[in-house]
């Protein structure tokens, strides 16, 4: 990519970030620095969800390089190159749409970039200064969110690069909810240091068996969502197209071990072969299946989570969350894959991981106090 190109899109990210910087600065909110982080929380979320877009309506290959567009900085730019690939196949990968789809996606995940180095140069500044009379963020954290934002941005890359290869755009997803994991407890760090969580009184036994619990779930939901992320990025969605039954059985017919082969191209076996249709059907019917795992395990540390008051506001939205999950994967299926549901579907698992973190993280200190009773 030319430097032109590159230096178009740093300036064009530094524009689009301008805007949340904008409001962090305007806030009235106690803390500024608290308030950039949690901008960065629904930045990252509304990124996800984006993602899911750019993912289900196969723009992931609408600019087939990166960072830019055929070498460029936009689809403007690169409107005779975008033209030219659409003459050649209307149905592509290419088309003009798709271009600005990814694009987008691209300038979003930039903005959360320099959001991020914003926090990681706030907090190290404040920290050489060491102001005695003023609270400072220690560096550590924000370093850290610094360089995990590098590493989703490299998958990024190889997303494209790779040709959508599954493990690959699998990796990207999943990293890009442990970001959304990783910034909503930094701000739960920063509430904490306006406002501290205190003990609210539960039976002393409650709150280490829900922190217990909290991180149990947050371990199945990985799974789930790795699985969910193995559905999306091998299209195998319908694969089943009836419930509780697939292919009119509740054990159909199924190739694991061509399903879950991670190293191999989208659509071919690890052999090069086209992937049968059979491993399609093994990798849908494990996430469906194990979606009632997460549904048993959340459900019931939400439950129990209820009982505390600090935590009972964060456990109803899981368990109403846990409802439109079913209800948005049973439709997918039902509806014949309809885009919209399935956006929502995928926004809900995000807003799963938001707020799964938040339970461990409030746990984790309202358990605090109990232990010394």
């Amino acid at each position: 990519m030319h430097q032109t190109s590159l230096a178009q899109m740093i300036v064009t990210a530094l524009l689009v970030a301008v805007l949340p910087l904008s409001m962090v600065w305007i806030s009235k909110d106690v803390s500024k620095y608290r308030k950039l982080v949690w901008v960065g929380v629904f930045l990252c979320f509304d990124l996800i969800v984006f993602g899911a877009f750019t993912r289900l309506t196969d723009s992931g290959l609408g600019c087939p390089d990166w960072p830019g567009c055929y070498g460029l900085a936009n689809p403007f730019l690169a409107h005779e190159q975008i033209s030219a690939a659409e003459a050649l196949m209307p149905t592509g990968p290419v088309t003009v749409f798709k271009a600005w789809i990814e694009m987008i996606h691209r300038y979003l995940a930039m903005t959360i970039g320099i959001l991020i180095v914003a926090m990681a140069g706030v907090s190290w500044w404040q920290w050489r200064k060491r102001n005695p009379f003023r609270r400072t963020v220690p560096p550590g954290y924000p370093t850290l969110l610094f360089f995990f934002v590098c590493l989703q941005g490299a998958f990024g890359a190889w997303t494209v690069t790779l040709k959508l290869q599954p493990v690959i755009v699998s990796t990207h997803l999943l990293l890009g909810m442990g970001l959304l994991a990783m910034l909503t407890w930094f701000g739960g760090r920063e509430d904490q240091a306006i406002a501290p969580l205190r003990q609210s009184g539960a039976p002393i036994n409650v709150l280490p068996h829900v922190r217990c619990m909290a991180i149990v779930s947050a371990v199945v939901l990985v799974l789930q969502l790795a699985l969910g992320a193995w559905v999306s990025t091998n299209y195998a969605t319908l694969a089943c197209t009836e419930f509780p039954l697939c292919a009119g059985k509740l054990v159909p017919e199924m190739d694991f071990a061509q399903g879950f082969h991670l190293w191999r191209e989208l659509g071919k076996t690890a052999a090069g072969h086209y992937l049968p249709f059979s491993a399609l059907t093994a990798i849908h019917w494990v996430h469906r299946n194990f979606a009632f795992v997460v549904v048993l395990v959340l459900g019931y540390t939400a439950l129990r989570a209820w009982r505390v008051t600090g935590l009972r506001k964060v456990s109803s939205w899981i368990l109403g969350l846990l409802v439109l999950q079913a209800a948005t994967g049973i439709a997918t299926i039902y509806l014949n894959f309809p885009l919209a549901i399935a956006v929502i579907h995928n926004a809900g698992a995000a807003g799963l991981v938001l707020l799964l973190t938040m339970l461990n993280y409030r746990a984790k200190f309202l358990a605090a106090p109990a232990r010394t009773y």
